[in-house]
């Protein structure tokens, strides 16, 4: 797999509201990592349908999982975001860059 698909893939994952949301739901909660029990009720959408997200943004790099008991606990990948954040910045410093010299 390249590079660009692999990027596309992660952004992909984050194109839909209620990824997003959950992405943002785990980064932020105590500890930097959470239960499906902990974050379904504030999403709006069913837990299996938690579930399926949560394993979409796992299985695009974003987030990790760990079985404890019967709960799944997600965490995110803090390199990963690291890496999509700089190749956002790098596009908007060469926009601005082509702007200023247009």
């Amino acid at each position: 797999m390249s590079a660009a698909t692999e990027i596309a893939a992660k952004f992909k994952a984050l194109s839909d509201p209620v990824r997003l949301h959950l992405l943002s739901l785990v980064a932020s909660h105590a500890g930097g990592e959470a239960c499906v029990c902990d974050i379904a009720s504030g999403v709006g959408v069913s837990q299996p349908t938690v579930s399926h997200h949560l394993k979409v943004l796992r299985d695009a790099g974003l987030l990790t999982s760990q079985r404890r008991a019967s709960w799944v606990y997600y965490a995110v990948v803090p390199e990963t975001l690291t890496a999509l954040s700089a190749l956002l910045r790098a596009g908007v410093d060469s926009a601005t860059s082509v702007g200023a010299s247009a």
